[in-house]
């Protein structure tokens, strides 16, 4: 197979970190006969600077024609100071409303190899924690109206969701529970919004035409104390643009890290969007000490979903996963059973090898 991956590397650690994913499908590339070429493109903050907008009109298009977008993280202090609509984020959420990518993945799985460095009590994971937070991405509150007043002293932002963006993120939170464990739970706050009824009203009228997954609901607060009293009773977790946002963040540091967990953002159509959920972490940027494998578990995703690479895919998954059994990590895991500490590049090399081997 012959494949074009635009590069977004971005901000603060992005680079780091997508080089690494990068390395990781050469290995692939490699080992399975494939061509992928990459195409680096500049985007938030990096791209403020250099070209005066966060997502400029060449980048967009670059990701457009091309099979896959994998992303490293925007933003950070230096452009902090930015109106909202000129700061590295804006460019962000353009790039998902460019591409219509409307369903954000987010698997929140627990590496045996990273039980202990989990906070909970080894009995609430010891079932094993397997998690996937389907997150609604181009609605919302975060693309409702929203404004200050004229005095200054008040400010609004609307949550808003039509049938349509509701039903086309619960066929695909259906369709992945179908695949999986057959269990779907619809997270809302229908007690007290109208948006959240609608979720509901919507999710009830779709269920018949997938009788063999159990659908149920549970409001997010009650949901955010679940995750961290009992995971493992979650299979599919499917929810509102902001809600997922929030509940995906705490999902990750039951893994162990937030540097563990990769994500997924797909439309209807057109080039997926893989990205690791983590944030730029500029106090680390360009020191060798960020954690990769978010990033290059992105990549396994970018395989499994845009280029139908399963074999490939889970290669790089048991590759990270051996490496992790070798007791080999970085500074964000370090505790986490024997160890050897590793940095950015060291770690990535260590997948990339275990690719290349056929050891994984």
């Amino acid at each position: 197979m012959k494949a074009t991956i635009a590069l977004l590397p971005g901000d603060g650690i992005g680079p780091d970190v997508i080089r690494e994913a990068r390395a990781a499908l050469e290995a692939i590339g490699l080992r399975f006969s494939h061509v992928f070429d990459f195409a680096a493109m500049p985007m938030g903050g990096a791209a403020i600077d250099s070209h005066g907008q966060a997502l400029p009109a060449a980048t967009l298009e670059a990701c457009r024609v091309s099979d896959a977008v994998l992303l490293g993280a925007v933003g950070g202090p230096r452009w902090d100071g930015l109106p909202g609509k000129e700061r590295p984020e804006a460019g962000l959420l353009a790039l998902r409303a460019g591409l219509q990518v409307y369903a954000n993945l987010r698997p929140a799985l627990m590496f045996p190899a990273l039980s202990s460095a989990c906070p909970l009590k080894p009995e609430r994971v010891r079932a094993g924690m397997d998690i996937l937070i389907v997150r609604e991405l181009t609605g919302g509150i975060y693309f409702g109206e929203r404004g200050r007043g004229p005095d200054g002293l008040s400010a609004w932002d609307t949550e808003r969701y039509s049938v349509q963006e509701i039903t086309r993120l619960l066929t695909v939170a259906f369709e992945a529970a179908a695949k999986r464990a057959k269990r779907l739970c619809v997270v809302d706050k229908a007690n007290i919004l109208e948006s959240s009824r609608l979720w509901r009203e919507t999710a009830l009228a779709m269920a018949p035409r997938w009788p063999e997954v159990e659908l149920r609901f549970m409001y997010v607060d009650n949901c955010a104390m679940q995750l961290v009293h009992d995971p493992c009773q979650f299979d599919v977790l499917a929810t509102s643009n902001m809600f997922g946002d929030i509940l995906s963040d705490e999902a990750s540091m039951l893994t162990g890290s937030i540097g563990m967990l990769a994500s997924a953002s797909l439309g209807d159509g057109g080039p997926g969007l893989y990205e690791p959920i983590h944030g730029s972490a500029p106090d680390i940027a360009g020191r060798d000490q960020a954690n990769p494998l978010a990033a290059i578990l992105s990549a396994a995703l970018l395989l499994r979903h845009s280029l139908r690479l399963e074999a490939e895919a889970l290669a790089i998954e048991a590759a990270v996963g051996a490496v992790l059994d070798a007791g080999y990590r970085t500074a964000d895991l370090a505790g986490a059973g024997e160890t050897m500490l590793l940095g950015t590049r060291a770690m990535g090399a260590a997948v990339a090898k275990a690719i290349k081997d056929g050891s994984a």
